[in-house]
Parts: structure tokens; sequence; C-alpha cells
């Protein structure tokens, strides 16, 4: 079905995404947003290109206003366990399973939709597109930076705060440096690759 059509045909719309599928730490954070059209939120946008400030005020009205949102998550060592992708489908089954209100229909940002009891399509680019799925895409990010920002406090010298566990120089030097902690993805391989080295004394 063409998205025009689905949005003009069902009113009870669920947008979900998820933030963390790159990074090399923590958990896979998805969100679930069911907005209501008669009191739509301004300046949703894919939460990528809102600044933090934005995504954080526009968090706190989307929780406001929204008929229904809920979060949903794959922990560090699912992901180990399932990969990545499986561990990303099972936290957005989370998040729809855990709205207070029945979608009509769920729209899923990507190309892949997970498998559940909803009619429901993946839609490209979906957090530019589609209201709810910013909306959803905004949730995720604000609540995955915030576990990032406690991970830094609890380990300063590796720069979550700046990198939210993403492999950036920084991190991969980090890493190298004072080796995985408990939240490091041991199935992604500079993690992998750092604790091989370790073992073999290198």
């Amino acid at each position: 079905m063409e998205l025009a059509q689905i949005l003009q045909q069902y009113r009870l719309i669920a947008g979900v995404d998820e933030v963390g599928r790159g990074p090399l730490v923590g958990a896979v954070v998805t969100s679930a947003v069911i907005l209501d059209p008669n009191d739509p939120i301004a300046g949703l946008n894919d939460s990528k290109k809102l600044t933090e400030k934005k995504r954080e005020a526009l968090a706190v009205e989307i929780k406001a206003r929204a008929l229904a949102w809920s979060l949903g998550r794959a922990e560090r060592l699912e992901i180990d366990e399932v990969n990545i992708l499986k561990a990303t489908m099972l936290a957005m089954q989370r998040a729809v399973n855990g709205l207070t209100i029945s979608p009509e229909y769920v729209l899923i940002d990507g190309n892949k939709c997970p498998i559940l009891t909803y009619p429901s399509q993946a839609i490209v680019k979906g957090d530019a597109l589609v209201a709810a799925i910013s909306a959803a895409s905004i949730l995720a990010k604000v609540a995955r930076d915030a576990e990032m920002l406690e991970l830094h406090d609890k380990y300063p010298h590796y720069g979550f705060a700046d990198h939210k566990g993403y492999p950036t120089a920084k991190h991969l030097e980090a890493l190298r440096k004072h080796g995985p902690i408990m939240e490091h993805r041991r199935s992604f391989a500079p993690v992998r690759d750092e604790l091989g080295r370790r073992l073999s004394g290198l």
C-alpha cells in the first residue's frame, strides 16, 4: 500500500524507529509512538537532524501529547547472542507491544519489518517522511543518549558523552588502550579483535 494511502486511511498509526545499531557498546533502543491526528506537534524530524536541545524539548512534548508511546530495547548480551539485526527486530516488537493503545497500522523506519500482530510496512527514510516515525526516532535517541551519559560518568576515559558508543577514532583508541568494558558488544569486530589481541598477549 502506498504511504499516502496508509496515512489517509488509518488514524491510529504507530511509528517505530531504533537507535544504536552501529555503536560498539550498550543496548539497541527502540520506540513506538502513536500521535494524535488532531494535535500535530510542530518541528518533528529525523532525530539526527535536530540539535540535542531541540530533541530533548520535543521528547517532553511527544510524551505529553502523543496518544501512546513506548520504549523497547535489546541488551548487549542479546545482541551478541542473536546478532544486531535480530536484536533490533526484538526491540521493535517490544516497543510496539508496550503501547497502551492498539495501533491500526504500524510504520517502521528502514527496509525490514519485525513480526507483529498488526498490519505493518517498512518505510525507507521514514524518520523524515512520517511524523510518528520522527517522534519515535526522537524518543529512542534521547533515551539512548542518556544511557551513554551515564556510562560516561562510570567510564569517563572512553569518551561516551562525545561519540555515544559509535566506533570513532577516539573510541577505538580508548578501546585499545583500556580494553573492553562489560557493556561492549563482543560480536562486533573491533571489540572481538581487541579481546583476541589481549588474550594472545600482543
